[in-house]
């Protein structure tokens, strides 16, 4: 049975969560293995939205086992209030498996976080604040916590005080902050011991022994690929690989396992935070793509930078992932535009460039190239098969088919659950 990875192929909000959702119907297991609660995934189920943040959108399937693998950063207070929020509403959270190497966002995490982005200015990169990089930069130096440590108190406040050493004096004397106590960490964290064990385990080995057992796992990318810390608009990334290689990395299952690479897009293209963005609008039918399409963080709730759909950026993200299929989503948002451009290329100072261009200068100096296709004004909420969409509709999933360097195998037209052209099984 396979393994499959699914990623975002642009700045991410792509609509990950909903694909996750829709294949957890057929699948044992879903892994989360990047990021943590600086990213979240909307999830509608008969008319109920849910946003997910650390939980891995496995979790709102029954029977599917849900998995936080080794690569994402974990704040305890962030997963148990999801947890219960979830369980509130009628949803089982007991099956969810925690990776013990996965590590913990500490209190002075967060903090540093904050007060470096104040501190950047206009410089800043655009974080949610919650402590995701500095908490992958601690793990980076070696004096990251782990969620293992939380059950050995002396190595947990060993490990705190040699984080704290250099942290404090960065706080005191460069940002004019209180220092944080050892006390103070160590009690919070310790505060979520006893309820995180049971759910703490090898995962690499079970994730591993489910393959060898003929289970199918869903590998599940926070964030996406032009956020990538590698691979994406450098600096303005996250602090993970969000690429299918992250994947292995992140869950401890190899390469050799993987079978097949799934991202996901949207028929047009979002970013929030700072970069390079060249298909960016600031007029009309940017904020009429923002407002039809409900373009605000999952997790801020910041109104997400709206533009067209950018096919080299996807065909990039094809090429970087391996991709073999993938997920459009929203191609209902477009309903109504008479004409819709599409950009096919970059032009860089006078040097048309079709593929992302290799700098960051360039990057930032793109100007798109459009090509403009027919628009539809149809309702296609209710289309379920690729025949069902207008003819200039299907003439725009296929033009983007051609440009993305991957096959086209679903299209979202809807927010419910059921709302997806499936036009190639993704796990057959």
């Amino acid at each position: 049975m396979p393994a499959i990875v699914l990623v975002g192929a642009q700045w991410g909000d792509e609509g990950k969560g909903k694909a996750t959702d829709t294949l957890g119907e057929r699948v044992d297991y879903v892994v989360k293995f990047n990021g943590g609660n600086n990213a979240g995934h909307t999830v509608v189920v008969g008319g109920e939205k849910y946003a997910l943040h650390l939980l891995p959108s496995g979790i709102l399937t029954p029977g599917c086992v849900p998995v936080i693998g080794n690569g994402v950063v974990i704040d305890p207070g962030v997963l148990f209030g999801e947890i219960d929020d979830l369980t509130a509403r009628g949803v089982d959270c007991s099956k969810l498996l925690v990776s013990a190497n996965a590590h913990v966002i500490a209190l002075y995490n967060t903090t540093m976080d904050k007060v470096t982005e104040r501190f950047l200015g206009n410089r800043r990169i655009g974080t949610t604040g919650r402590g995701i990089g500095p908490t992958y930069a601690d793990k980076m130096n070696r004096i990251g916590i782990r969620v293992q440590d939380l059950f050995d108190e002396p190595i947990l406040r060993q490990k705190v005080e040699g984080a704290l050493d250099l942290k404090n004096q960065i706080l005191l004397k460069i940002y004019n902050r209180r220092a944080v106590t050892v006390d103070e960490v160590v009690e919070e964290l310790l505060e979520y011991a006893g309820r995180l064990r049971p759910m703490v385990a090898d995962t690499a080995l079970v994730l591993n022994t489910a393959l060898d057992e003929g289970r199918t796992v869903l590998f599940e990318g926070g964030q996406a690929t032009m956020l990538d810390v590698d691979h994406g608009t450098y600096p303005f990334v996250t602090s993970s690989n969000a690429t299918a290689g992250g994947a292995c990395t992140g869950s401890g299952v190899p390469p050799t396992r993987i079978n097949r690479v799934v991202a996901v897009a949207k028929a047009y293209t979002t970013r929030v935070g700072e970069g390079p963005f060249p298909t960016e609008l600031h007029d009309a039918d940017g904020e009429r793509l923002r407002e039809v399409g409900g373009e605000f963080g999952t997790t801020t709730g910041r109104p997400r930078r709206c533009g067209w759909y950018d096919a080299p950026v996807v065909r990039h993200s094809s090429r970087v992932n391996g991709v073999t299929d993938l997920v459009l989503t929203k191609l209902d948002v477009l309903t109504g535009f008479e004409r819709i451009p599409v950009c096919v290329g970059y032009d860089v100072d006078g040097v048309r460039h079709d593929e992302v261009p290799m700098t960051q200068t360039d990057f930032h100096h793109a100007r798109p190239v459009y090509e403009h296709l027919d628009g539809w004004d149809d309702d296609i909420a209710r289309a379920r098969t690729f025949e069902d969409l207008p003819k200039t509709a299907q003439a725009y999933v296929l033009a983007l088919e051609d440009l993305s360097g991957a096959r086209i195998s679903a299209v979202g037209v809807g927010p419910e659950r059921g709302d997806t052209i499936v036009r190639h099984d993704l796990l057959g």
